[in-house]
């Protein structure tokens, strides 16, 4: 396998998180000017349509912006620590701070045996970090660091930002295609058809907005969590460079993902925020085809490529067989 460097991967990784953000904005667009063109009969209709969805879909996103971090940390359970509770979790978040030039964030434990943490907060300002029990319980000092070097490197990188920009965004063209379903269904379109000046070119967009707006959200949501698993791959590689230690990093993964206890507070609402899937393959509320996360497997072989170590095979990462 050939040797990277840890700026080589987060230099791809950042490309191709902005390409898939991208995309999604395209996506937008052409659903937008479709659904604008077929309903109004210009392209002026889909400038006004789309602007409008993004309003609504903006709106709610400040609401999550400014109050999630509160949110997601109460149902999770998770209780503040200090020096005097926690003193080697705290010792480690300020190291990894210091590394990566972030004030210190507010640190919490959620009393759990299941291995995981996540961090959340709106910029570094507001930033605050959970650790589950099992995790300090189960990992020692070098593993430690990687994962937090890890969830400190998504509030470093803006991670939350960036997803909350494009969950607008994919939240826009749910609005969109739902509106434009709706109109249809109620006779919208036998309407504006029959407009004077609708023409044959309208009809043709009418029908290529409606299979738009059917197969747009669902390609947005793909994109969005290919964006999510692109975003664990910078903050890996990150946090090799905050640590430069891929091999604390590494262990903490086959450790966390060999692990089968199942963390209760997770749900499909919050389970991108984690630092592995905390939802298990054999979980009924398991689902592979919209995984947040990429491949435990894949994440550690990206790791080997900082070090010239052989990746592992299937065969070798049969026991990585929790939370892919």
């Amino acid at each position: 396998m050939a040797s990277q460097s840890f700026y080589d991967q987060i230099g791809t990784n950042k490309r191709e998180s902005l390409l898939l953000a991208a995309f999604v904005v395209i996506v937008l667009g052409v659903l937008g000017f479709a659904i604008g063109y077929a309903v109004v009969g210009s392209p002026s209709g889909g400038i006004a349509v789309t602007g409008l969805a993004l309003i609504v879909g903006s709106l709610s996103g400040v609401a999550t912006y400014f109050g999630g971090d509160k949110l997601v940390l109460t149902v999770s359970g998770a209780k503040p620590v200090d020096e005097a509770s926690a003193p080697q979790l705290m010792n480690v978040v300020r190291e990894m701070a210091i590394a990566a030039n972030l004030p210190m964030p507010a640190v919490y434990i959620i009393e759990d045996s299941a291995p995981n943490a996540f961090a959340t907060g709106r910029d570094p300002a507001h930033a605050s970090v959970a650790v589950t029990s099992g995790l300090l319980e189960k990992l020692d000092r070098e593993e430690l660091q990687g994962v937090l070097g890890h969830e400190l490197s998504h509030v470093r990188n803006f991670d939350i930002r960036f997803a909350l920009v494009v969950g607008v965004m994919v939240g826009a063209i749910a609005i969109l295609a739902d509106f434009f379903l709706r109109f249809t269904f109620w006779g919208g379109g036998r309407r504006s058809s029959n407009r004077e000046g609708g023409g044959g070119a309208q009809a043709i967009i009418f029908v290529i907005a409606i299979v738009l707006a059917i197969l747009a959200p669902i390609i947005s949501r793909f994109i969005q969590l290919a964006v999510s698993r692109q975003r664990e791959y910078l903050a890996d590689a990150s946090s090799v460079e905050l640590t430069r230690n891929p091999y604390g990093l590494e262990r903490a993964l086959a450790k966390i993902s060999g692990d089968q206890e199942v963390l209760e507070v997770a749900n499909r609402g919050t389970q991108h925020m984690y630092f592995t899937n905390p939802i298990k393959k054999f979980e009924a509320r398991s689902s592979n085809l919209m995984s947040t996360h990429p491949p435990t497997l894949d994440r550690i072989n990206r790791l080997r490529q900082l070090t010239g170590e052989p990746p592992l095979g299937t065969a070798d990462g049969a026991s990585l067989a929790g939370l892919d």
